[in-house]
């Protein structure tokens, strides 16, 4: 299966299942490790997907990120997750803190 189709079924399947998904965990089971794995990843490899991964990068300067892709045994995409549908997610915040690793 080609890349775009394997995020057009993410897509699909995201709009089917997002009312069901009431925890940070259920949507990244549901959703975010499928989208890991779409882009080429093994979830379950800790060499290439470490989950609870301390950023010291920008503002998560010791804190922890969801999920990192690693290469070369450095992170190259960090990835925070939160509960589908969460009215208390601040967007503005969320978008403005851009991990730059480069």
């Amino acid at each position: 299966m080609e890349f775009i189709e394997k995020i057009n079924q993410l897509k699909e399947r995201c709009s089917a299942m997002k009312d069901s998904l009431q925890t940070e965990e259920a949507t990244k089971n549901a959703l975010i490790m499928p989208f890991i794995n779409a882009l080429g990843y093994d979830v379950f490899n800790p060499i290439e997907v470490v989950p609870e991964y301390i950023a010291d990068v920008g503002v998560k300067k010791g804190e922890k990120v969801d999920y990192a892709i690693l290469k070369d045994n450095k992170p190259i995409i960090l990835i925070e997750c939160k509960k589908v549908d969460n009215k208390s997610l601040d967007i503005k915040k969320t978008r403005n803190s851009t991990y730059k690793i480069f």
